[in-house]
């Protein structure tokens, strides 16, 4: 099942707390609001995906631990970002200090910034101009480094701010470059 976008005409989006409240009314799906108040329902993942979702986060886990760059959250976390949409990346890294400029409360809810990494692992039921696009909001908003990696097509996206997109074919290594200094993570090893 792919995912499904729904335009809502102007009078009936929802402001944030409406929409929060739509997503806690409806728990056993997934949601995304996007910058002209569209709503997407988010398709679950196979098992491929999945596998390969969890992979990648001991990754940045294992990395995390001993660098101490930051915070990294899954699929699960939602970001509000400037442009208004609400959308959670399948991993998502922020540095220490912004961390720390959180309020106990804004910890605990919607986290109201962009990260400065996002990671979206295209999964069967993803169009791919929906991720494009998906990967360009995030870039616009303030990501400073971003991975689109396509499994089934054997090719990686590279989103940098104020750059075209790099695309890589094959399984390679991927670099973390000055966002995530010292991290890099091997495609090979995912299940295509």
């Amino acid at each position: 099942m792919e995912s499904i976008r729904v335009r809502l005409p102007e009078d009936l989006r929802m402001n944030d707390d409406e929409f929060i409240r739509f997503c806690q009314d409806n728990s056993d799906l997934k949601f995304e609001r996007r910058k002209n108040g569209d709503i997407v329902f988010i398709a679950n993942t196979g098992g491929e995906t999945g596998n390969n979702n969890v992979e990648i986060s001991a990754d940045f886990a294992i990395w995390n631990w001993q660098a101490r760059f930051g915070k990294f959250f899954d699929s699960s976390t939602a970001f509000r970002l400037p442009d208004t949409s609400i959308m959670s990346p399948d991993v998502a890294a922020i540095t220490q200090s912004r961390w720390d400029a959180l309020t106990p409360e804004q910890r605990r809810k919607i986290l109201p910034l962009c990260p400065d990494f996002v990671l979206e692992l295209r999964s069967q039921s993803d169009r791919l101009k929906d991720c494009f696009e998906k990967m360009d909001d995030w870039m616009a908003n303030g990501c400073r480094l971003g991975w689109l990696i396509d499994l089934s097509n054997q090719t990686t996206y590279v989103y940098r701010p104020n750059q075209a997109k790099q695309e890589i074919t094959g399984f390679s290594q991927l670099s973390g470059d000055d966002v995530l200094p010292g991290f890099s993570l091997n495609l090979s090893t995912l299940i295509a």
